[in-house]
């Protein structure tokens, strides 16, 4: 959905919107470029804002800029549609999802992932026919049936024409509405107005640009910003053989003037902060930029600063501030970050503070902030790539970037990026030494997401090995975690007495280790895979792990639990208590977007509205289940636990209806979409 907010008023660009409007309506991709600062992505939200009504299935917008690796692009893309990756191919999974849909698909700063963009969309076009795209790019793709929109900047005026017509100029009227925000009461007057039309000029018409300067009236008289910003543009001015600026040559003047103008403390920081691919906040930025300069108590003040001089973006949120950095301005960051000589001991700091947060952030932890946990790994995730591949470049820190990795395996189901999971895992395991503990937890946390994508025999072959290896080291916990994992292969492969065996011994060794968070986990598994075979044995199991859970008030877990509940009440025969449970359990999947556990509630509602002979409800929450199965690429005809009650529930139900109204309900439960789905499935 299109859900970019923009936090200052949108200049101008008229001409752009309906040269952009036009464009899409006659081909299907469309590619802003220009130069850095000029404006592309802000152009892009306000097109794919007036063109969100004509894309029945919504407009996605996918930003990029803090995506450092290509070869996590598509899982990238994959997440930001709602699309779960539980196949060992996310592209294929995502082309199928798409394949129907009218979508308009914005992805945003692409230049730094060219290849990788190029191959998306056009993997993408081809496979997904009513699907259009929308990217901004310093460089066109160079995909087949490409459009291309070359963004100018905005348009200045000539500083002698009369001040009525500069004003009215996109430029100067968006230097005079910035100006106003942080001079409250400004308007400008004709004496101003030919300065301001001398600035833009100055600085030809590029938004960051005139964004730069506009901070720096805060404190500047006009006239006096107008002579210092001179005396830059003239060294540069002199060093290109007086034929004036490139635009290129304007936005780095504009940048390395407001850097100038910058504290020596601030220019610190700006270079420090350079390194945060995922914005920061406050107590994050005290503990990792301080030294040399920088008091911890002095990084509220300094961060205040480069907010009023436009470095930073300041984003409120329920639970304080996030800075965030445009990537041109964080771009000349980490470039005068390299030259100062500081990168090591900032890598060092940075690094420690992201391995600390995870392993301590745990959310397969029952504890009562397990929510508040997931939702800070989530705002956190670009910065901990940041941080793997640092760990990974040096030799020395590789165990540590794979422990981070195995200790996020929790994070990996519920975000649904198992993908993204198993890449840095595979990373890991190829740099760590053989007898490290930090391969021993990879092996089993890796195991366990190749399960979770129907990659069986690579599951097995990685807990063979972590077997072993735990033998060798004496390690209980890799050899309890290996033991569940390998419970969880053979229920898979219908061998429900092993899996319920092998359940049990891992379940005791949790016990002596005192571990309840991994008991709980235990419990969940066995509970859900052996309640058709065993549904008295499956519900107590179930009820011990609620319970687990309300004590430990741990949120997320309580809904896993309530799905274990509620499953195992419909194997004993008691629909009403199952459909009681499984509706608790939406409301709280639903608040982490958990999209294989709504499936499996939606999938166990429609075989209970089948159990009742509301069998045109059945069918049309049959629909919406399988929309989100095919996001996933996954279905309960094939997924062990759930494939006897569902072809049951589908022959009834069809056989109740007759072929076409059954396809008529099931199909308008597949067009539902999950926001509209939702109160329709719990009854609202």
């Amino acid at each position: 959905m299109l859900t970019s907010a923009e936090t200052s008023t949108f200049i101008g660009r008229r001409g752009e919107v309906s040269a952009a409007r036009r464009l899409l309506a006659r081909g299907r991709l469309l590619t802003l470029t220009g130069a850095g600062g000029v404006g592309k992505t802000r152009l892009a939200m306000r097109v794919a804002e007036a063109l969100g009504p004509a894309y029945d299935d919504g407009v996605e917008i996918v930003e990029l800029a803090s995506l450092e690796d290509p070869d996590l692009l598509v899982p990238t893309v994959a997440t930001a549609l709602g699309v779960r990756d539980a196949g060992p191919s996310p592209m294929s999974v995502l082309v199928d999802y798409l394949a129907e849909r009218r979508m308009l698909l914005v992805l945003d700063n692409c230049e730094h992932l060219l290849d990788a963009c190029a191959k998306l969309v056009d993997g993408l076009l081809r496979g997904a026919g009513r699907l259009r795209v929308l990217a901004t790019s310093r460089q066109i793709l160079g995909v087949a049936g490409e459009q291309v929109l070359v963004v100018p900047s905005l348009s200045v005026p000539d500083p002698a024409a009369a001040p009525r017509d500069i004003t009215r100029s996109e430029s100067v009227r968006m230097l005079a509405d910035r100006v106003a925000r942080v001079r409250p009461g400004f308007t400008l007057d004709r004496a101003d107005a030919r300065v301001f039309a001398r600035l833009c000029r100055r600085l030809d018409g590029i938004p960051l640009a005139i964004e730069l300067a506009a901070g720096r009236l805060a404190s500047t008289p006009v006239d006096e910003l107008e002579r210092r910003l001179d005396e830059r543009f003239e060294i540069l001015d002199a060093g290109a053989g007086g034929d004036g600026p490139a635009r290129h040559q304007t936005m780095r003047a504009a940048v390395d003037w407001s850097f100038d103008l910058c504290t020596p403390a601030e220019r610190r920081l700006w270079c420090r902060l350079s390194v945060f691919a995922g914005g920061v906040e406050v107590d994050t930025a005290e503990e990792v930029c301080q030294g040399d300069g920088i008091e911890p108590g002095d990084v509220f003040e300094l961060l205040a600063g480069l907010v009023d001089k436009s470095i930073l973006v300041a984003e409120p949120h329920e639970d304080g501030v996030r800075y965030h950095m445009l990537e041109s301005i964080r771009s000349y960051g980490r470039e005068k970050l390299a030259a100062g000589g500081e990168e090591e001991a900032l890598r060092r700091r940075f690094c420690d503070h992201y391995h600390r947060l995870v392993t301590e952030r745990r959310v397969d932890r029952l504890v009562p902030e397990q929510l508040a946990r997931y939702r800070e790994l989530v705002a956190e995730l670009a910065n901990i790539r940041v941080a793997l591949d640092l760990s990974y470049a040096q030799p020395e820190d590789c165990p540590c970037g794979l422990d981070m990795v195995a200790a996020m395996w929790g994070y990996w189901i519920l975000a649904g990026s198992m993908t993204e999971g198993r890449h840095w895992l595979d990373r890991g395991l190829d740099l760590v030494p053989p007898d490290s503990r930090a391969r021993r937890t990879g092996l089993w946390a890796a195991a366990t997401l190749a399960l979770y994508q129907g990659d069986r025999a690579e599951a097995e072959d990685m807990l063979e090995e972590a077997q072993r290896l735990a033998r060798e080291a004496g390690d209980d916990e890799t050899r309890a975690f290996a033991t569940q994992v390998s419970a969880m292969v053979a229920f898979s492969e219908g061998d429900s007495r092993s899996g319920m065996t092998l359940m049990e011994k891992a379940r005791a060794a949790h016990v002596d280790r005192g571990d309840l968070s991994a008991l709980g986990i235990n419990l969940y598994y066995d509970a859900s895979f052996s309640a058709e075979l065993d549904p008295e044995r499956a519900a107590e199991l179930a009820q011990e792990f609620l319970t687990l859970c309300e004590k430990r008030r741990a949120e997320p877990s309580r809904g896993y639990a309530l799905f274990a509940v509620g499953i195992t009440a419909w194997h004993q025969g008691n629909p009403e208590r199952a459909e009681a449970m499984l509706k608790e359990a939406m409301a709280i999947r639903k608040a982490i977007n958990d999209r294989w556990g709504l499936a499996e509630c939606v999938e166990v509602l429609a075989w209970i509205a089948g159990s009742y002979g509301r069998y045109e409800r059945a069918a049309r929450m049959l629909g919406v289940a399988h929309a989100l199965w095919q996001a996933m690429g996954a279905s309960p005809a094939t997924f062990w636990p759930h494939q006897r009650d569902h072809r049951n529930c589908v022959a009834r139900t069809r056989e109740a209806l007759g072929q076409r109204a059954y396809t008529a309900a099931f199909r308008g439960g597949e067009r539902l979409g999950l926001d509209r789905a939702m109160p329709y499935v719990v009854g609202e």
